[in-house]
């Protein structure tokens, strides 16, 4: 018996994994993402169907952990700084985006789909939250992501993703289940909400910090990824003990790590345990979409869902030109938030556990988020010439492509220096930055520098850099992403790659991609103020060149083996190390 059903997991786990695979790498290669891929394999290989996989409630218990891990992820991108640096476009444009839009969504639900006030509410708060596993890849792969606009659209979605539990709560709330009427009153649920995140945040000042601490000194990269599925599930199962929602204790457990020095480890150690089961996630509402419902209302699903993109396009668009967006803008943005959001599927879930909506209105409504997650992608590209703000910025002029061999992004301190030293040996360069006042300044002393975002593949083959030898990143911060060298290798293969990295976190992502050449920005200058020093303290100069010389040597061992582990924490006695020098001994 035992064997058999093992026997049924490892096929069900086969069909499963190999129908995602097939339908992701199709989707994505349509541009229409990975989420729907994932939900179209689970409805082709379903129940209503192929009839290939069953029982897809219980395989929801183990799904419903990649929803858990997501929002520790989001717990984790909390910290305090750009929290405070975007605090108006999230507490502000997010808070409006989410409450105009469901609140606009539930009224239309009411009135023209007869769906009872509660009902409507459980229904129509959902649908107000975007996508976020389809919106970020679209504005990373048009390099928008850390760009005014692409800061906005995040900052909604990062409102949106904080909002889920309030929306748990107040589906809990209008719970007509006897089971949750059976519970703990509400006045008592909130006194055991907020003791339970004041022992979280207790628990990660006082023992979590200390614990991380110890194994990140150990350097033992597989305790640090177990320490950090012990936090998430620790802080999931306090808060189900206590009949609170599990994915509030993942979002504090994430949020009190927000600040610690280990939480760029954290996020890239738990990243692949979220990506996993939340393609599972995304698999398991698949197969459990009753297609035969659907498929008696196919003419409501599709109404419902031109007016969901409708509506809130036009909400998000009045409320961006609220906050002084140009209307070009607040369009794109509307249209790029215009979907329902996996989230969505979770909500009705726990509505339907409550006995707001019936399973088959989750249904339906899940075919809803699924069919305006189809049209986003569609949208963004017949509207484009529409809705994208010209290259031209403040009457600076957009890049031309004037046969340059060398393309330069970012012609600041850095740059500067680059392309001076370029055009010493007559080396054709074409300059692109966004900042206005350097752009000024620069044309007072001869430079043409153009005006755009370097990082964006159009921008770039605007600029000619399909026909240039060199493309040189020398950006400050960390925007030049390992999937930004991969886009644009892909797309100017006959380029040879440089980049100014920020820092040796950033060197470690980047040195295993297709650039040619990563430089640690301020590495050279360090040295030479080293060098320095130690001629103050009158070391001799052939003593201060052997002690460059074992830096060096060390520091390039330390990069070998940290990019070969792919972990900044490999190598760490070589750090202590204490080489002898100064004498002959």
């Amino acid at each position: 018996m035992e064997h058999g059903a093992a026997g049924s997991l490892l096929r069900d786990g086969f069909i499963l994994l190999g129908a995602g695979l097939g339908f992701v790498l199709l989707f994505r290669r349509l541009g229409l993402g990975a989420t729907l891929g994932y939900l179209v394999a689970g409805a082709v290989v379903g129940p209503h169907v192929l009839g290939l996989v069953g029982d897809a409630e219980s395989k929801m218990g183990i799904a419903e952990l990649g929803i858990t891990l997501l929002l520790f992820v989001v717990g984790l991108e909390l910290n305090p700084t750009r929290l405070w640096r975007l605090k108006e476009d999230i507490f502000g444009l997010g808070l409006l985006q989410v409450v105009a839009c469901g609140v606009a969504i539930s009224a239309i639900i009411a009135v023209f789909a007869h769906f009872s006030i509660p009902a409507a509410f459980a229904l129509g708060l959902p649908l107000a939250l975007s996508s976020t596993a389809q919106v970020l890849p679209m504005l990373q792969s048009s390099g928008r992501l850390r760009t005014p606009f692409g800061e906005r659209a995040f900052s909604i979605l990062l409102f949106q993703d904080l909002s889920i539990i309030p929306l748990i709560t107040i589906i809990a709330a209008m719970s007509r289940n006897p089971d949750d009427a059976g519970g703990p009153p509400g006045w008592l649920l909130i006194v055991y909400t907020v003791l339970a995140i004041a022992g979280l945040i207790a628990a990660g000042r006082f023992l979590l910090r200390p614990l991380f601490r110890g194994i990140g000194n150990m350097g033992e990269r597989e305790m640090f990824v177990f320490a950090a599925l012990f936090t998430v599930i620790a802080s999931a199962a306090l808060m189900e003990a206590l009949g609170l929602s599990t994915a509030l204790g993942a979002f504090v457990a994430g949020v009190m790590l927000a600040d610690s020095p280990y939480r760029h480890e954290l996020e890239a150690d738990v990243d692949p345990f979220r990506s996993i089961l939340l393609g599972l996630f995304f698999l398991t509402i698949g197969m459990m979409l009753n297609l035969t419902a659907i498929a008696e209302r196919p003419l409501f699903v599709v109404a419902m869902a031109l007016a969901l993109i409708a509506t809130k396009t036009a909400v998000i668009v009045g409320i961006g030109m609220a906050f002084r967006m140009k209307w070009r803008s607040a369009l794109a943005l509307g249209l790029l938030l215009s979907q329902g959001g996996e989230f969505g599927f979770v909500l009705f879930a726990q509505a339907a556990d409550a006995y707001l909506i019936a399973p088959d209105a989750a249904s339906l409504f899940g075919a809803i988020i699924t069919l305006s997650m189809a049209t986003t992608p569609f949208l963004m590209g017949i509207t484009r010439r529409f809705r994208e703000e010209p290259i031209v910025a403040q009457e600076r002029d957009g890049p031309t492509a004037d046969g340059a061999n060398a393309v330069i992004v970012g012609y600041g301190r850095f740059g500067q220096t680059v392309g001076q030293m370029l055009l010493t040996q007559d080396i054709p360069v074409t300059l692109i930055d966004t900042d206005i006042d350097m752009i000024d300044i620069a044309g007072e002393f001869g430079a043409k520098v153009y005006y755009g975002d370097g990082t964006r593949l159009d921008l770039l083959r605007q600029a000619g850099a399909a026909e240039a030898e060199l493309i040189l990143f020398c950006i400050d911060g960390d925007q030049v992403t390992p999937e930004v060298v991969e886009a644009v290798h892909e797309a100017f293969p006959q380029a040879s790659i440089y980049v100014r990295a920020f820092d040796r976190r950033s060197l470690v992502k980047l040195k295993n991609g297709p650039a040619t050449l990563v430089v640690r920005e301020v590495l050279e200058s360090a040295v030479k103020m080293a060098r320095a020093a130690m001629h103050g303290l009158g070391i001799e100069r052939a003593d201060i060149d052997r002690a460059e010389d074992m830096y060096r040597a060390r520091d390039k061992e330390r990069l070998r083996i940290q990019i070969e582990a792919g972990d900044i924490r490999a190598a760490r006695k070589l750090v202590a190390e204490q080489q002898p020098w100064g004498n002959d001994r």
